[in-house]
């Protein structure tokens, strides 16, 4: 830790015990609380644009998820329970509870998105408002995807395949292959929207087997035990009962099908408003003042 840059001055660090183990968080601000839950492949410190401009107004809790940055990574199970969604959630619960905060807010990118809208339909009543950025539900992605789709998210099939055969295949230069899928799914098709300090984290982060590992067990996860309870949820006509807002780049990999907006309001999030920005697919880092843009009006309610 002591060689990587603080991009949270002014916060403080917490390590919170939860079931799972240790989940790291930087706590900052002051007033309603506010989670921020990171994607893949990338830790808390994606949200290090947006998160100051956050504090003034909410208590801002950016955490990482299990296995991924400097929380704890246990051992998988083949993508069946460990790292699920539904147990991803149970952390973000049990971080906000240790803090003091039974109901909160929450903006999710990628994975984190998914661990978001997972915990509203599993604990209705804790989320008061759910952001979503730059996904559309599980069950949509596997359902829609073709020959275009799956060349464009080939890691969904990819990282999901039996231990140790992407372990394996990115363990032999994990900095390298972080790079490329950083850069490839920009609009710039760079790594030039991110911060090198920011980027010094990804790659410290993802340079460690046992988080490769856990990033592999959270698609198997995406791919299996995620599928099917959405799926479950989706045929019982289970919705999310707060407010929900998407926002996603207009370059990301949702704007290249169906509207995003419809996808929520056709699945779990039948009021969902939202819009897309000027972006690719790390809309917090590639476009934040658009980001924030989007996100405030929604969150002032």
């Amino acid at each position: 830790m002591s060689d990587l840059a603080d991009l949270f001055p002014g916060f403080a660090s917490k390590w919170i015990d939860t079931q799972a183990g240790k989940i790291f968080a930087r706590v900052g601000g002051r007033g309603p609380a506010l989670a921020l839950v990171h994607g893949f492949p990338q830790t808390h410190v994606m949200w290090h644009r947006i998160a100051p401009e956050l504090a003034p107004y909410f208590t801002v809790v950016a955490m990482d998820l299990r296995g991924y940055g400097w929380s704890t990574a246990p051992r998988g199970d083949g993508g069946v329970e460990v790292y699920s969604k539904r147990a991803m959630a149970g952390d973000v619960v049990a971080v906000m509870e240790a803090l003091g905060h039974v109901r909160f807010a929450l903006i999710g990118h990628d994975r984190g998105a998914r661990v978001g809208y997972r915990l509203a339909l599993d604990h209705p009543g804790r989320v008061e408002r759910l952001a979503l950025l730059d996904i559309i539900p599980t069950l949509l992605m596997w359902d829609r995807m073709d020959a275009k789709s799956a060349m464009q998210v080939y890691h969904w099939t990819f990282l999901a395949q039996p231990e140790p055969v992407p372990e394996r295949a990115i363990g032999a230069d994990p900095v390298a292959w972080l790079d490329h899928t950083l850069a490839s799914w920009t609009k710039a098709k760079s790594l030039d929207p991110f911060d090198p300090r920011a980027l010094a984290h990804y790659r410290a982060f993802f340079n460690n087997p046992d988080r490769i590992h856990a990033c592999c067990e959270d698609y198997r996860a995406g791919a299996t035990t995620d599928l099917a309870q959405d799926r479950q949820d989706r045929d019982a006509g289970k919705v999310i009962a707060c407010p929900v807002a998407a926002v996603w780049g207009s370059a990301g990999i949702p704007a290249a099908g169906a509207s995003p907006l419809d996808a929520w309001r056709g699945t779990f999030a039948p009021g969902a408003v939202g819009q897309g920005i000027d972006s690719g697919h790390f809309v917090a880092e590639e476009n934040p003042r658009a980001t924030l843009d989007a996100l405030m009006p929604f969150l002032a309610g």
